[in-house]
């Protein structure tokens, strides 16, 4: 009877961000783990304060040593950015482990999750390790295949992990184009020998855009649309905003703007380390003669220059959410520009995106989006991908990840009509272990994976405080200050009413000194029956203030009692 194997979901389940998962073998003193991908979750809007999402890595750092090494699917933020994190000793594993952590990528891959982590002064908690595509290497008691697919990011891989209980294909990132921009494309060919022999155990399949019906369109044909908008704006100047990591978009970019007779500027530092790094390995291929420093633009026409920028996703402090308030101190926008946004904003992220579109055409720009015109190209399978996909690799087991609940769900479905039994496509959520054995998959547990928050630094922001600030944004705050004598039972100064955000105090006089009377009455009747617990006095006080200010004004402000006594 072979050894089983166990999934543990870290993140990525019912999201779009922190992709995280654990595939463990052994026991005891013997037991293997081997992750695949740390990513980071951009916040919500109702995340007040809020830099970034990461995993709970409470389940790792209880099993630091245990870890042989993590394997990367590719270089996006949401599969690579929570690393830094991973590595460090107050939620990390960092400070726990004997030896530096293993990590396994494409030399592109392993090159934009290293910028962070240097950012960090990590690197020495680290063991970098770049493989070539197909190369099959041995983590631990997994022997680990990287398999390349076509994604949004040049360089990025399936994971084939063959393991006791035979191949677990972890799908990555992944579209069919057919006519990628390097002409490196998902290969089919080897997903198809995978089935031979016992076949594949469990996919693993990345569910984004499962419930979009028809084929992604190719990245070659945003190329096309570019080349366009520079004819059509010869005269202008041209600023472009694409994630960093975009590669293949950046190429697109640069190729259209030199075909133009452009010159070719970066703004935004990531922006600026991606494409030297892009450059440094070949990945990109721009003529030195067409790049020029961002600080010497303005010694070029209009319609000579291209900027490729950062902050397509509307981060306030992005270079391009700094060009939109006018805070750039390279590039000052006018009406003789026009910005391309050649992207689509991340679930959560509508609101950045639309609240810079409409900075920059304050500015006077004629912004051009993916909602007027074909500027962006998704890097993820649509369901005749995915159906194709399953139809090849005709996995035993089938659990859709990555994604929100209704994709995962959409993927699932489309499991069953390609001929999956449903019992066999199993659907999970973040926390959840999964075991499989030669009895088949189960659940079998769950481990802590609930947000960790990071504002400024990591571990001082819980949910509670979430929800504090959410009260605070949009109720306000009542302060009811007291002072009492315990010994005599009586109120010596107070109660006084400080507000902010419920009523604004010069013009609401006469509402404050009521609730100040009826905050008095309360404090009095509660001494005068002998409370002289200050944390008692402190609950009447909310109660009775709570209390007026719901009955008065129908709002829920929080209620700061604070009793001092003398």
């Amino acid at each position: 009877m072979a050894e089983s194997v166990r999934i543990v979901f870290l993140g990525g389940l019912g999201e779009i961000g922190r992709n995280c998962m654990a595939i463990e073998q052994g026991s005891g003193g013997d037991r293997s783990i081997m992750l695949i991908d740390c990513g980071l979750m951009f916040p919500d809007a109702d995340m007040h304060g809020i830099d970034l999402v990461l995993p709970d890595f409470t389940y790792l750092r209880e099993n630091a040593n245990s870890i042989v090494g993590l394997v990367a699917t590719h270089g996006h933020e949401d599969h690579v950015g929570g690393i830094q994190f991973l590595l460090r000793d107050d939620a990390g594993i960092g400070g726990l482990r004997d030896d530096p952590l293993p990590i396994y990528g494409a030399r592109l891959t392993l090159g934009l999750a290293r910028n962070r982590i240097e950012e960090a002064g990590l690197l020495g908690r680290c063991d970098m390790r770049p493989v070539t595509d197909n190369e099959r290497i041995h983590v631990g008691p997994f022997e680990v295949e990287f398999i390349p697919v076509t994604h949004s990011v040049p360089h990025a891989h399936a994971i084939a992990v063959h393991t006791a209980q035979g191949l677990v294909l972890h799908t990555g990132d992944w579209k069919l184009d057919l006519m990628p921009v390097d002409r490196r494309r998902t290969d089919l060919a080897r997903i198809g020998q995978l089935t031979a022999g016992r076949g594949i155990r469990l996919l693993m399949g990345d569910s984004t855009n499962a419930e979009e019906p028809g084929h992604a369109p190719s990245e070659t044909t945003v190329g096309g649309v570019l080349v366009g908008l520079f004819a059509e704006h010869r005269d202008r100047r041209i600023i472009t905003a694409s994630f960093a990591s975009h590669l293949h978009r950046i190429q697109q970019i640069a190729d259209a703007a030199i075909g133009a007779g452009r010159k070719v500027a970066t703004l935004g530092l990531s922006m600026k380390k991606n494409v030297r790094l892009g450059l440094d390995l070949g990945v990109l291929k721009i003529p030195d003669s067409a790049l020029v420093d961002i600080g010497d633009i303005d010694r070029y026409e209009p319609g000579e220059i291209c900027v490729i920028s950062t902050g397509s996703q509307g981060e306030p402090m992005s270079a391009l959410a700094l060009l939109a308030r006018g805070e750039n101190k390279f590039v000052k926008l006018g009406e003789h520009d026009t910005v391309i946004l050649s992207s689509h904003a991340i679930p959560g992220n509508e609101s950045n995106v639309n609240r810079v579109i409409d900075g920059l055409l304050k500015r006077g720009a004629e912004v051009i989006h993916s909602g007027v015109s074909d500027v962006h190209a998704t890097g993820h399978a649509q369901a005749e991908e995915i159906k194709t996909y399953l139809s090849l690799a005709k996995p035993e087991w089938y659990v859709p990840i990555h994604g929100e609940y209704r994709h995962m769900m959409a993927n699932a479905r489309l499991g069953e009509l390609m001929g999956i039994p449903r019992t066999n496509v199993v659907t999970c959520d973040d926390g959840d272990v999964i075991e499989l054995s030669d009895d088949g998959l189960v659940h079998v547990g769950r481990v802590p994976a609930g947000y960790v928050y990071v504002d400024g630094i990591i571990g001082d922001v819980g949910r509670g405080v979430i929800r504090d600030r959410r009260v605070l944004g949009e109720e306000g705050v009542v302060v009811v200050v007291v002072t009492v004598d315990i010994q005599t039972g009586k109120v010596i100064t107070g109660p006084d009413i400080i507000t902010r955000g419920w009523v604004y105090a010069p013009e609401a006089e006469d509402l404050l000194d009521e609730a100040c009377d009826r905050v008095a009455e309360v404090v009095e009747a509660s001494l005068a029956n002998g409370v002289r617990d200050v944390e008692a006095l402190e609950r009447d006080v909310r109660r009775a203030a709570g209390k007026f200010v719901s009955d008065r004004t129908k709002r829920r402000p929080m209620i700061v009692p604070v009793v001092m006594e003398t």
